[in-house]
């Protein structure tokens, strides 16, 4: 995970297609600047960070299920609840489900947990554009950094 580069999936440890569903995990740095002011002495990681990361285990999900077709981007969090609290050095595995396509949206449920307990979950909607001129291939290059490879793609 480097927060400071909004990069928060080391790997994706397993995409299933036919469920609709991704499992990603990654670690929380043991270090960072963002821990200096969130909070001084009691390092937390920020919850607009782990709804990031939630969103970013969604995006990669819908990616891999429209075969890199459409750009998935963050249109609305809902249903949002934060359970605990995570620090420095915390393994996160995060899984996202696609519940609902159509009409230009994708809308998924997904959580992440630390050594078996929910940390936090939410329903997060996403609006399907096509991609930005040059960003169809790096993304697919930054997908397949973290393990998302798609077979007959």
């Amino acid at each position: 995970m480097r927060l400071e580069y909004f990069q928060m999936i080391d790997r994706v440890a397993l995409f299933d297609e036919a469920g609709e569903r991704l499992e990603a995990h990654s670690t929380v740095p043991l270090e960072s600047p963002v821990f200096e002011g969130h909070f001084p002495g009691h390092p937390l990681m920020p919850g607009v960070l782990l709804t990031e990361t939630m969103a970013q285990a969604s995006g990669y999900l819908i990616l891999g299920l429209l075969r890199f077709t459409h750009m998935p981007f963050l249109a609305s969090v809902e249903k949002a609840k934060f359970r605990s609290f995570v620090g420095p050095g915390a393994p996160l595995v995060i899984s996202a489900a696609r519940v609902h396509q159509g009409s230009g949206y994708a809308v998924t449920r997904t959580k992440i947990a630390s050594d078996g307990k929910t940390i936090c979950d939410a329903e997060l909607m996403f609006r399907l554009l096509p991609f930005p001129d040059g960003l169809s291939a790096q993304m697919r290059a930054q997908a397949a950094d973290i393990g998302l490879v798609l077979e007959n793609a």
